[in-house]
């Protein structure tokens, strides 16, 4: 089989080859669609460019990093994919770093990026402190953040309106009648869940309805966690009749500990989950979620990156997309 070169691109795409060139380095101005042409027309060939003379001409590796909280968690190992394919797509490797929201893994990690020498970084695990991330600004790296905020690192973003997630759960299980309202949360370091939580309470306030502190628990983003923590707070007084769980983890949990105290899901309690991966549509019955648009997220966090190395963007451009309620059988109007 003959190998396809850059003249045979250039050829296809009525080109010349210092614009394939170009294409390839991320370098010119192109236009995005133009490039995409381009693009598709190289993976149609199966055109392979040298990587070695690619990466010393243009002084890049072509590789990105993405460091997640934990690939285990399907909402990560979804945007991982999305990033992954979209970084295919474009030329582009993708290391993948599940830190566990550690910061003694998240330092090994920044160090590891570093010495790899990869030309951007796509963040979506949650620290305490944004600093931690710094020394990767200092390398000089594309930085994109993703379903995180970190605003002190002055870095491009891509999320979901959080708060109006939040506001979107409580709005759903109040219409539907219910006011003994409980909230599954995440711990302090995520502040998409905090977010998440003040968008909800602040929401049932203005219906007039207020929740208890025990009515809000902080949980780890475990199944098992979730699972705890609902089974205890189903058992207070004023059992909670709806309840907001602020990931999908901490949904199947809280099924299976309503399930195990002999209640039903939805005639007991209504469930709101947020995230909508793949688990919330096959558990029994589906989950109601306020879903995020994950595979756009890991695609514009790709595509920020990418711009930002070849200098088509203004840095820290902040994508914030709305999130969706998607009803299913885990919620039910109160009898």
């Amino acid at each position: 089989m003959i190998k396809a070169t850059i003249y045979d691109v250039a050829r296809e795409a009525g080109v010349s080859i210092a614009t394939v060139s170009h294409v390839i380095n991320g370098k010119g101005k192109i236009s995005r669609q133009r490039r995409e042409e381009i693009l598709n027309i190289m993976k149609r060939l199966n055109y392979r460019p040298n990587a070695i003379a690619s990466a010393l001409a243009s002084k890049r590796t072509y590789t990105l990093g993405l460091l997640v909280p934990d690939i285990s968690n399907p909402f990560f190992a979804e945007i991982a994919r999305a990033v992954e394919d979209r970084g295919h797509q474009l030329g582009y490797s993708v290391i993948i770093c599940s830190t566990d929201n550690n910061e003694e893994k998240v330092k090994r990690y920044v160090s590891l990026l570093k010495q790899k020498q990869v030309d951007g970084v796509i963040i979506g695990t949650g620290v305490s402190h944004g600093e931690l991330l710094k020394p990767l600004q200092e390398h000089s790296l594309a930085i994109t953040l993703i379903a995180r905020d970190h605003p002190e690192l002055g870095a491009s973003c891509v999320r979901v309106h959080d708060l109006d997630g939040g506001r979107l759960a409580a709005e759903h299980l109040l219409r539907l009648g219910h006011r003994r309202l409980a909230v599954l949360a995440e711990n302090e370091r995520v502040t998409s869940s905090g977010e998440r939580v003040r968008g909800f309470v602040e929401t049932a306030a203005s219906f007039g309805v207020e929740l208890p502190p025990d009515h809000i628990a902080v949980c780890d983003h475990k199944i098992e966690d979730g699972y705890r923590r609902a089974k205890a707070m189903l058992q207070l007084a004023g059992q909670p009749t709806g309840l907001f769980c602020c990931n999908d983890l901490l949904a199947i949990g809280a099924l299976q500990a309503i399930r195990e105290l002999g209640l039903r899901v939805p005639e007991d309690c209504s469930v709101v989950s947020f995230d909508d991966t793949i688990l919330a549509r096959v558990t029994d019955p589906p989950l109601t979620v306020i879903a995020q648009p994950i595979e756009e997220m890991g695609r514009l966090a790709v595509d920020l990156v990418v711009q930002d190395l070849s200098g088509q963007s203004d840095p820290a451009r902040r994508m914030v997309l709305p999130p969706e309620l998607v009803v299913r059988g885990s919620t039910a109007r109160l009898s």
